[in-house]
């Protein structure tokens, strides 16, 4: 089983007061507590990195759906620059690569990037380096600050960036990455269309699905009351939802069920925009709980202190091995895959391609996938320890994935709401 969730079974114990709360391992191995220790071994170098990488690495950005290696502290890095460079002529694909620079600068949420600084055994930058001689420079960003236009990205100040859907169609829309030659790409076409079309303008790819995954409305089945996802908006007794602007889009999805004429819930007219908002305000607001650190989902479900909790397949897996008796309401969910970019003003373009072929991979989306507790988006990823998060995910089947809202609609002929005004009727509604 992944990692994160032996961690994490390990702290949801202590958060409930439990002595022992131990988890099934592969066939014919001994329940565990903890994750067994690896062989003593000097850790690989690190990549030229970060202010504050090693500390952040197994922790997810804020606002993530992720799943944490482990409770991280430390400073937070600065995002690479505040002061985007304006993009000239539209960027085409490029159409080759050459011998590599020897240098590739990396962008990417904490967590998303492992050199064995958290945990030796975790590791698939130093392989990269040895296989391609192009050294990672790791820096890592908060890609909801970046989303909300708080801490905008530079193009010149990486080569490739890891972008979550509002970042990703920010970056596009602007310039700031180039389309892809997917060509160049060996694993590009074991990823299914559903994720490979996701960030596409007019036929060409901008970025490489990397990992993905969908938010449920999770609560405890032991327990009477209503059982929905419509529940989380209304009722009585404490909710948890993930402190995010595209959470209205969750609410957006039940509005569509009850046919308010909502064709994308990601892309919304202002009255819309209203109705979602007003659905979200709904009941009392001492009875919202807004998280934004994955822990408190297992921490509030497990502990019985929220009736039911925004939260993700492995949210629930994690709290089933645990013995809680945690299910996911029915009917279509909202998703999101993140993406690898590259720069439209990358130095090293051919290191940066080294890398997006790095990363597609199936060895290195495996590795990702049991870390960080999404699914990979190469299907042929999904073995050992990661076929049990495939399984959890299981299908694309009534997932609406994300998209960065905007005023066009996503390219159709309505007027919808900007993921500005997303951002400013969330920060009103949370407070």
């Amino acid at each position: 089983m992944p990692s994160a969730a032996v961690a994490l079974i390990g702290l949801l114990a202590a958060a409930c007061g439990a002595t022992e709360a131990t988890a099934a391992g592969p066939a014919g191995t001994t329940a565990v507590t903890t994750p067994a220790a690896g062989p003593a071994r000097t850790p690989p170098p690190e990549p030229r990195a970060v202010r504050g990488a090693a500390a952040d690495a197994g922790r997810p950005a804020a606002g993530s759906g992720a799943l944490p290696h482990a409770r991280a502290t430390g400073p937070t890095p600065d995002t690479p620059s505040a002061t985007p460079s304006k993009p000239g002529k539209t960027p085409t694909p490029v159409a080759s690569t050459g011998p590599g620079e020897g240098v590739v600068d990396v962008l990417a949420p904490p967590g998303y990037v492992e050199w064995g600084g958290t945990d030796p055994k975790v590791n698939w930058v130093t392989p990269f380096q040895a296989k391609t001689g192009c050294k990672v420079n790791l820096r890592t960003y908060d890609p909801a600050a970046t989303a909300a236009g708080a801490r905008p990205l530079d193009p010149g100040s990486f080569d490739v960036v890891a972008a979550p859907p509002e970042v990703a169609g920010k970056l596009v829309d602007e310039g700031g990455v180039a389309p892809l030659n997917t060509s160049l790409i060996s694993a590009y076409h074991d990823i299914p269309k559903q994720l490979r079309r996701l960030q596409t303008r007019k036929g060409d790819a901008y970025g490489v699905p990397y990992l993905w995954g969908i938010n449920e409305a999770l609560y405890d089945s032991s327990k009477e009351g209503p059982k929905t996802a419509a529940a989380l908006y209304g009722g009585t007794g404490k909710v948890m939802l993930k402190d995010s602007p595209l959470t209205i889009a969750d609410a957006a999805l039940v509005l569509k069920r009850r046919g308010a004429g909502i064709e994308d819930p990601f892309q919304l007219t202002p009255s819309q925009l209203d109705d979602a908002i007003g659905l979200l305000s709904r009941g009392r607001s001492d009875e919202r709980v807004y998280w934004r650190d994955p822990i408190e989902v297992v921490q509030g479900l497990a502990s019985g202190s929220v009736r039911l909790a925004q939260g993700t397949p492995y949210h629930r897996d994690v709290l089933s091995l645990a013995g809680r008796s945690v299910e996911a309401a029915g009917g279509p969910v909202t998703g999101w895959a993140d993406m690898w970019m590259v720069s439209s003003s990358a130095a090293h373009p051919s290191c940066a391609y080294e890398w997006l072929d790095w990363t597609g991979s199936t060895k290195v989306q495996k590795e990702a996938a049991e870390w960080v507790g999404l699914a990979p988006a190469n299907k042929e990823a999904c073995t050992g320890r990661a076929g049990r998060i495939c399984s959890d995910y299981a299908s694309f089947e009534d997932v609406y994935f994300a998209s960065r809202p905007s005023k066009n609609c996503g390219g159709g002929d309505k007027e919808c709401a900007p993921y500005g005004q997303w951002v400013e009727r969330w920060k009103r509604l949370v407070g």
